[in-house]
Formats: C-alpha cells, structure tokens, sequence
C-alpha cells in the first residue's frame, strides 16, 4: 500500500552502486519517489530511466530544466514546494548516500504535529554509531534523556529530513541565496526563525555513506587544508 501523504524527493549525481540502493530501499518501503537526476553522466542517466520502469518511480532529469552545472538543489527544492503545497503533503529529501529502514518514513510522519518545521532521522555508519552530519550526537544522551526524539536548534542535514507542510507554507524557497550549493543550513535556521520546533529522531537511524556522490568532499576529514583550498579558490561547497 502506497503512503499518499508524502511527497519524498531523492537527488542523485553517479554513484549508482549507492543510490540505487537507497532508491530501492524507499520504494520497498511502499513510498513513492521522485528522483532528480542532476547531470549524471549519460550511462548512469539512463540506468536511472530503467530503474523508473522497473520500480514505478519518477525521473526528472535536470538537463532538461536548466543548463545550469550541477549541484542544482536550489531549483529541486523550489520545484519541490510548489508541488508539495499544491498537494497539501509534507515533503521528504532522502540523498542519495542514506539507505532508510522499512519503518524510517512512516516514522518520521507519525512525529508532525502542529508547530513542527522539520523531522530529521539520524544518521548511522554500518556499526550503528551516528556519523555525520549527527556525529555530535552521543549514546548516553539517547539513554539520559529517555527519549527517541528531541528537539534541537543545531543545524539540520537533508540526509534524511521531512519538512512538514506549515514550513513549506511559510518559508519562500524563491529566496534561497543562488550562489549557495546547499541549503540544509539555511532551511534549518529558516524554521526556527519561524518560532517551528525541529525534531531529531535519536530512535529512527539510517545508515548514511557521507558524501558518496561528491567523494572529493571527504577531504574534509582526512585533508582538510586541501578541502578548504579547493573550496574558496573553486568556489565549491558553498553552504
């Protein structure tokens, strides 16, 4: 049985070994899926065209909106907004590199509530210790506290995240800063301004391949004088 009250969104670039297994992973989860393919290369586009006729999925390659270079997640999400409020549903970004449970989606739906932005599921590697972008996150504050989920004002990821529809109403995409590459930052900030609680789910993890479509960006770990050196002179990562 198909969840119609989500509208869930999965921007992909290569790195098909992964991201297949994360598409997989949503539709045995009975959601349906939007993919943004953003500029992948031809063999790697098509194999995502016969996923969408193997799986039923939804397709959308970028190259047919905009000659902009990828990463285009700017016009994902403002495409995604429109149509999510027109839908009157809340609105899912699964990356590619994050492989959910069986249960991870529903999960995350059954947490909104009125005053509510954002639900996000934390981010696990394969031994079960949360990794980034949660890595700040400890054991013994889940065992403390009690709780499967809190409520914080750090800085969310899109790893894994739900924003429900009260965000979407309030919050113009339209505005996003253009020379930016990624928004999760400035969306999570965004919701809190708006006096909208963000929960993270301590209780509801996914296990999450930091940075497998963009591998240069785990530099950042194990280089980091070159990380930043490429992204002030290449202008990339811009947050």
């Amino acid at each position: 049985m198909v969840n119609e009250e989500l509208h869930i969104i999965m921007p992909v670039k290569d790195s098909l070994e992964i991201a297949e297994k994360a598409i997989r992973a949503i539709v045995d989860s009975g959601h349906t899926l939007y993919v943004y393919d953003d500029n992948s290369l031809p063999e790697n586009a098509h194999r995502l065209d016969g996923l969408a006729t193997e799986l039923g999925i939804q397709v959308v390659h970028i190259s047919d909106l905009t000659d902009h270079p990828s990463p285009n997640y700017r016009l994902v999400l403002q495409k995604a907004q429109q149509q999510v409020i027109a839908e009157n549903k809340h609105l899912v970004i699964v990356e590619s590199d994050v492989i959910v449970q069986s249960d991870t989606l529903d999960k995350m739906q059954a947490e909104v509530q009125a005053g509510v932005g954002m639900v996000a599921a934390v981010t696990v590697d394969e031994h079960g210790t949360y990794n980034f972008p949660y890595h700040y996150m400890r054991r013994w504050q889940y065992r403390i506290l009690g709780k499967n989920t809190i409520a914080t004002k750090k800085r969310f990821s899109f790893c894994c995240t739900l924003l429900t529809n009260e965000l979407l109403q309030k919050a113009d995409f339209q505005l996003l800063d253009p020379t930016k590459n990624w928004y999760d930052v400035t969306i999570s900030h965004w919701s809190v301004q708006l006096g909208l609680r963000n929960l993270l789910m301590l209780g509801n993890p996914v296990l999450h391949f930091p940075h497998a479509s963009r591998p240069w960006k785990r530099l950042k770990y194990t280089n980091p004088l070159l990380y930043y050196w490429r992204k002030i002179t290449q202008k990339k990562d811009r947050i």
